[in-house]
């Protein structure tokens, strides 16, 4: 496996940790000078950056290493929960993005995704909705044949939402069926993720994820319905 950066230099122990339990060769880097001596002949493969610990130097880094001539992709940013409104005056600069404190099987996961998008596979069990196809295993997602830049969470609400139509959920149900378990960014994590998605689907087609007053959100229509 090629070498992933990672920022800072040292990074936190329960990120080492899982990056070395998922098997990831990685090197760790604490600004983009570092980043540029260390970098492999081939590139870095990716990127792990903690903007919890420093979030003045992880931009800085996340921007140096998006703006160079061969920018640095998938890269992927840690965050707290108070940190959140600074993701989306941000959306270029990262591939994807993870609370902390994270959860071990949650960063593999996104990990796993990111790498896998360049990757291949027999037909596999399709969600198809409309004009919306989910491919359960290649995480592709495609409207109206356009492909869709999904994260790895974005996708997986997507799926859970387009798998129940005309069902309403409360936000606290959605961190629940979809994150999986008690989440520390709550109910803004469901609004950010929702606001990002329904831009990425488009103006037409961003009401297919439709906000219920009080409650929560509803994606299109029951498949009953007449």
């Amino acid at each position: 496996m090629d070498l992933i950066a990672v920022f800072p230099d040292p990074p936190p122990p329960d990120l080492a940790r899982t990056l070395d339990l998922a098997g990831y060769r990685w090197k760790a880097v604490a600004d983009a000078d570092a980043a540029t001596r260390a970098e492999p002949t081939e590139g870095w493969a990716g990127a792990v950056i903690a903007a919890d610990v420093d979030p003045d130097g992880a931009w800085a880094m996340a921007r140096a290493l998006r703006k160079r001539d061969r920018a640095v992709s998938p890269l992927v940013v840690l965050v707290t929960g108070a940190q959140l409104s600074d993701l989306e005056l941000r959306n270029d600069l990262f591939d994807d993005f993870c609370l902390a404190p994270f959860h071990p099987v949650e960063l593999e996961a996104r990990l796993r995704h990111l790498f896998w998008r360049a990757g291949g596979g027999v037909r596999p069990e399709m969600v198809e909705y409309a004009a919306l196809v989910l491919n359960l295993e290649t995480y592709q997602a495609t409207i109206e044949s356009r492909p869709l830049d999904l994260t790895y969470m974005e996708y997986e609400l997507l799926k859970f939402l387009a798998q129940n139509p005309g069902k309403v959920f409360t936000r606290e149900t959605l961190l629940s069926r979809v994150w999986g378990y008690e989440y520390y960014g709550g109910a803004r994590t469901v609004d950010v993720h929702i606001r990002r998605l329904r831009a990425k689907l488009g103006e037409e087609q961003a009401n297919l994820i439709q906000t219920v007053r009080s409650v929560g959100y509803r994606f299109g229509q029951s498949r009953w319905s007449s």
